[in-house]
This record gives structure tokens, sequence and C-alpha cells, in this order.
């Protein structure tokens, strides 16, 4: 249990019930002794209730994330894609017209 209070001690935690829960399990854990299994059980509710809606959030979070970068590649993908096109017709156009050119010289 002192792990776990630990480890959510190292988050930020704005959710005041979440705090207020540490709160009694640090100071439980503080004076020594057995926990009481109404305390343990109520604290793990707590924590439960927090993560899992922090965990949901951050998959969703992280699903958004994903898909800008899917957005991203395919992006830099046609742009590559069209910089090729462009580039070959650059090296056309100047063929013309270094073709144009010369016929204009010669006459």
């Amino acid at each position: 249990m002192r792990a776990l209070v630990a480890e959510i001690a190292r988050f930020y935690v704005s959710d005041k019930s979440l705090r207020r829960a540490q709160q009694r399990m640090a100071d439980l854990l503080s004076r020594g002794g057995d926990l009481p299994e109404k305390a343990v059980r109520a604290y793990l509710a707590e924590v439960r209730r927090y993560f899992e809606a922090f965990e949901r959030e951050a998959r969703a979070h992280l699903g958004d994330v994903d898909r800008r970068l899917a957005h991203a590649s395919q992006l830099q993908y046609n742009l590559t894609a069209e910089r090729g096109v462009t580039a070959r017709r650059v090296e056309a156009t100047q063929g013309v017209l270094a073709r144009v050119g010369d016929l204009d010289d010669s006459r």
C-alpha cells in the first residue's frame, strides 16, 4: 500500500476526492499498524475511479495524436509526390525552352 500511495503522490491530482483519499491513506500509513479494511477498500475504489477516467482520457488523446500523425504522414507523402511531378515539369519546360533558344539563336 505504501508503494501505491507513493506512486500516486508523484501525479499532479486536481480531483478533490482523490486528494482527500490520498491524504487519509497517507495519514493512516504514517501512524503504523494495520490498515482498516474499510479504509483500504474506500481508497482503492477512489483510486480506481480516478485512474480509469484518467486512462480513458489519455487513450482518447493518444488516438487523436495518432490520427493527426497519420494525416501528417499522408500529407508529407502527397507533397513529396507532388514535388516529383513538379520537378519533372520544370525539367521538361527547361528542355522546351532550351530548344526554343537554340532555334531562335540559329535564325
